[in-house]
């Protein structure tokens, strides 16, 4: 018991990094982003330079790394941008020298940097660092007081980016998970930008000690976004259609502890399906399946233990005594989320129904879903669906307003304009993604009686 507890207390504080956790990694301010699991043998590709992770472990999310030049090899040293340039009473007299000066009479002919690339080299090999490279690069430049100060802000910026790369740890969660997927391979999450994610759970009223319906086809990520906003209460149930999973690799980068992962189950539609049946032919065959289910959990349970302690056995055997293997099984292995859902929480869903359903399969029809998911919600329970195109929520819609099957029912769409926000350079951003989907809202009715 006292080795799990630093591994506990490691994962309960969110602020700071630990061996095996996920991170994300910005380089240079966004022009890439990289996933990354930490350890003492993850490196990382930036440009050129191949540099290892491990001076990340144990720093706090948020920290800035920048990529020195080592006698033996490239590594990454913690970088505290300086306070002194951001002067407050200075930014009046720098203003009324811009009034003055611009940059019609510089002429972009190559010529205005005197410093060779030979010479950078020679600089390097001396063990010259990043910023005194750039700084080099702006002394022998000799249009670089004629410019702006815009302009000189642009020349240093891009000058660091090539030869003082920096990199921001992240943590991920599903906001920077979803901007990272969004920005990268937003065909893997159906297109589901951030601002639609929030309403999502917004609209699916996704809050504590909730038992949430979920189909997710977008790689794992609505899942990760439930589990985190229910915080370790209520259940998530991942349903899907057929015998196999829909894949959720996503969800193991949120860093979710054990009790979360716990909450995170997967049950097909056609075993949610067959707990609504009439209640005699349930009642006829419960025993049966009472006595079944039993021994087949024992023999499976079994079998799975057998199987984790021959892995374990097969890795660490040689270096860790026998009954040190449990504990060395635990911290190694990260734990995995979507085990298959107890019959004793299906039933219990059965009895009082989920408190709200969310979908986003923009793989599958819309109403063909629903259809059969919305009986498993309880009355008055609110359901959100997500689209990228609206012709199949307006055609659920349509059936949902015959069959009388809900109410309050509104398709939005939402709209998401990012701004730079700079002193004198505030506008919006140049390239913005133009629709970010559809959701289709509204709240389950009980028609049994009608």
């Amino acid at each position: 018991m006292s080795e799990n507890k630093p591994q506990s207390d490691t994962i309960q504080n969110r602020r700071a990094t630990w061996e095996g956790c996920s991170v994300l990694l910005d380089i240079n301010d966004g022009d890439r982003l990289v996933f990354a699991r930490l350890s003492a043998g993850s490196t990382l590709k930036i440009g050129n330079k191949t540099c290892s992770l491990q001076p990340l472990i144990g720093c706090p999310f948020g920290s800035l790394f920048q990529v020195d030049s080592g006698k033996e090899r490239p590594y990454l040293s913690r970088f505290i941008p300086p306070t002194e340039d951001n002067n407050v009473p200075d930014e009046g007299g720098c203003q009324l020298q811009e009034e003055s000066r611009d940059n019609r009479a510089i002429i972009d002919n190559n010529q205005a940097q005197s410093l060779t690339g030979g010479d950078i080299d020679a600089m390097r090999r001396q063990g010259a660092t990043g910023t005194e490279i750039v700084e080099a690069l702006i002394a022998n430049s000799s249009t670089f007081e004629k410019k702006t100060q815009f302009s000189q802000e642009k020349y240093r910026l891009k000058k660091q980016k090539k030869y003082a790369p920096r990199v921001l740890l992240r943590r991920p969660f599903s906001r920077s998970i979803c901007e990272a997927y969004f920005k990268k391979y937003p065909a893997r999450i159906g297109f589901l930008r951030v601002d639609a994610l929030s309403l999502l759970l917004s609209m699916a009223n996704v809050t504590a000690n909730s038992d949430v319906l979920v189909v997710d086809m977008v790689g794992g990520l609505l899942t990760g976004a439930v589990a985190e906003r229910l915080g370790g209460t209520g259940s998530v149930c991942n349903t899907y259609l057929g015998g196999t999973p829909y894949p959720m690799e996503i969800i193991r980068m949120f860093n979710f502890s054990n009790e979360i992962y716990e909450r995170t189950l997967r049950c097909s539609l056609n075993d949610l399906c067959s707990a609504q049946r009439t209640d005699e032919q349930v009642d006829q065959h419960e025993d049966v399946c009472a006595v079944e289910s039993q021994s087949n959990e024992q023999t499976i349970l079994s079998f799975s233990t057998e199987e984790v302690h021959l892995s374990s056995e097969n890795g660490a055997a040689d270096h860790v005594p026998e009954n040190e293997l449990s504990t060395v099984r635990k911290t190694c292995k990260a734990p995995k989320a979507g085990d298959r859902a107890p019959k004793e929480a299906i039933q219990l869903w059965k009895e009082n129904g989920f408190s709200s359903l969310i979908i986003a399969a923009p793989e599958q029809d819309a109403w063909s879903l629903v259809k059969d998911l919305l009986p498993l919600l309880s009355t008055s329970a609110p359901f959100a669906i997500y689209h990228q195109y609206l012709q199949p929520l307006a055609t659920c819609m349509h059936n949902l307003q015959l069959e009388k099957m809900a109410i309050g029912l509104q398709i939005s769409e939402p709209w998401l304009r990012e701004y730079q926000v700079l002193p004198s350079r505030t506008h919006p951003c140049m390239q913005m993604s133009g629709s970010g989907g559809y959701i289709l809202s509204g709240t389950r009715t009980n028609t049994s009686q009608s």
